[in-house]
């Protein structure tokens, strides 16, 4: 183990093991060097992508079947779809059927690759904006690691449309809400202080992200996925599909009317909307 990487229990460990020993995959994705050996620079990277990873195993057990089939949301460089194919194959002798999306030709060129390099027949990548993606088959399960701003908004709201079991995600910047917090509304003696307003615009965004989700009949729960000390942005967010019928976005409407903020979920999920039930 070329650094002593911070683990949190017995299955982030067995993660770690794996790719450790998973030289080819490591130095594909551009993590490891020649004899295997892990980057410096890679590996606050690979640890985002261990524990995001062994929190999809604990949180959704109920998926590890064959035939499960992941859609990877701005999916940049696809770190956490091909971690995760690799560790199905590995650990759970399962076939999954991934799909990425991104707005970068680049990347999704270069994901592609990777893909066909690896003989990871069952990966696909599109290039485009998530909103306007429309998978080839059903989805089991929508994931975002890091999309940056309305992106992750755009991967929630696909989730929802296509009835995805689980929508887990991890958000990155919330500039989107930020801006839009003003002067007067009840909360503006702690928000007129930049660094507090910026810190309680991102508590606000995953609280209206939540809402929105519970509206659309998904339990919700929130944890970290890794220490601060890694990345600050180590919230994620997960919700699962539940049998109860749809509540309404009465919850986001308090929000928004208290504060005067809108969420990019509205236009993204116009029929949601329209039939709140407050």
């Amino acid at each position: 183990m070329p650094f002593a990487l911070e683990r949190t229990g017995l299955e982030e460990g067995r993660i770690q093991e794996l790719l450790y020993s998973a030289g080819g995959l490591l130095r594909t994705l551009g993590w490891a060097g020649p004899d295997g050996q892990l980057y410096q620079s890679g590996t606050k990277k690979f640890q985002e992508v261990v524990g995001f990873s062994s929190h999809i195993f604990k949180m959704s057990p109920e998926l590890l079947k064959e035939g499960l089939v992941c859609l990877d949301c701005s999916c940049g460089k696809s770190y956490l779809a091909f971690v995760l194919n690799y560790l199905l194959r590995e650990m759970y002798g399962l076939q999954a059927t991934f799909y990425g999306v991104d707005t970068s030709e680049v990347l999704i060129e270069r994901c592609k690759t990777m893909a066909a390099f690896l003989g990871y027949e069952n990966m696909s990548f599109w290039q485009g904006r998530t909103s306007e993606f429309m998978p080839p088959t059903s989805v089991d399960t929508v994931l975002a690691l890091h999309a940056c701003d309305t992106a992750t908004d755009e991967a929630i709201a696909k989730g929802i449309q296509l009835g995805a079991r689980y929508i887990m995600v991890v958000p990155c910047c919330q500039n989107q809400i930020r801006g839009q917090i003003r002067s007067p509304q009840p909360l503006e003696r702690l928000t007129e202080f930049g660094l507090l307003r910026y810190r309680f615009a991102d508590l606000l965004t995953e609280a209206i992200r939540a809402q929105v989700l519970r509206g659309a009949g998904y339990y919700v729960e929130m944890h970290e996925i890794v220490p601060p000390t890694v990345t600050p942005k180590n919230l994620v967010l997960t919700a699962r599909k539940t049998r109860s019928s749809k509540k309404g976005v009465g919850g986001y409407k308090e929000l928004s009317n208290l504060l005067g903020v809108h969420s990019p979920l509205e236009g993204l999920l116009p029929g949601l909307f329209g039939g709140d039930k407050d």
